[in-house]
């Protein structure tokens, strides 16, 4: 079928009856249009199914109201929350989201790739928030556009970053399962490698475990989508009343094995996560 032909400014001043300029001005917002006039123009523009260019306008303005995101793997809850929380702030101050993800982790060449694609859409700003791939790597497009890190903290002057403190995180979480009691916990301590925060959150735990008095049992795993493995292997021969895990899904995941052999948080033990995908595990608790 052939596709019709894309209305331009030209068509609607034809059709409200006005000047192209006056169609500019009243499309742009800009206050010296009647509101007649506007109305004519808007109501054309409806008709004939008009959409402003934003590549376009972008050029003339330099400006294209539109922030590119990476995010590292759209099966984490954590990024689905973080991009609906960005979508929500950029609606209020009438900019628009344009996000890249990936089911499954995103490598560094595939984020460079995204991150170009999303520079060549002339975006205002970039956030990044895939955790492995090293600032150095994408540093060079500063000269090109604004660029914020999420989920850790940056060294390199003009990179601005948005993190939690991992460090003081875990340590607050061991110290609750101190204070209800445990002694012996098992902690899910995941690569540095994989990941920084998540790291850094186990090595938290386990420094807070020993200094209030507490034994901490590490199960070290290549990444937090280990975590069912490592407890389905270690349950069995391990002393422990309560299991900290770096992720909610991880948690998730140990509770999973806990139901598969006949056992459940809070009545066989304590099972913690990080990062509020809490209301999701209500099935299995108790």
């Amino acid at each position: 079928m052939k596709r019709a032909k894309t209305p331009t400014i030209v068509d609607i001043a034809a059709e409200a009856g006005v000047s192209t300029s006056a169609v500019s001005r009243a499309l742009l917002g800009q206050g010296d249009v009647s509101q007649e006039k506007r109305k004519r123009i808007e109501d054309a523009a409806n008709r004939l199914g008009y959409v402003a260019n934003a590549m376009a306008r972008g050029l003339v303005s330099s400006r294209t109201k539109t922030l590119g995101v990476v995010l590292r793997d759209v099966r984490k809850p954590y990024y689905a929350f973080l991009q609906a929380g960005m979508q929500s702030q950029a609606e209020r101050r009438d900019y628009r989201i344009v996000a890249t993800t990936n089911a499954g982790e995103l490598e560094v060449a595939d984020a460079l790739r995204e991150i170009r694609n999303l520079i060549s859409l002339q975006v205002d700003g970039l956030v990044i928030a895939p955790a492995r791939l090293p600032s150095a790597e994408f540093a060079s497009f500063l000269e090109r556009v604004p660029i914020v890190v999420s989920g850790r903290r940056e060294s390199i002057r003009g990179i601005s970053s948005v993190a939690c403190d991992d460090t003081d995180g875990g340590h607050a979480l061991a110290q609750h399962l101190l204070q209800l009691g445990h002694r012996r916990i098992a902690v899910v301590l995941v690569d540095e490698s994989y990941s920084v925060r998540y790291s850094s959150r186990g090595l938290a735990m386990i420094d807070q475990i020993r200094t209030g008095g507490g034994t901490p049992i590490v199960w070290k795993v290549p990444t937090d989508h280990d975590a069912a493995e490592v407890a389905t292997a270690r349950l069995g021969d391990a002393d422990v009343s309560a299991i900290m895990c770096p992720t909610d899904p991880s948690a998730m995941d140990v509770l999973e094995v806990l139901r598969q052999r006949g056992q459940s948080a809070l009545a066989d033990y304590s099972v913690t996560g990080y990062d509020g995908y809490g209301p999701l595990a209500a099935p299995y608790l108790g």
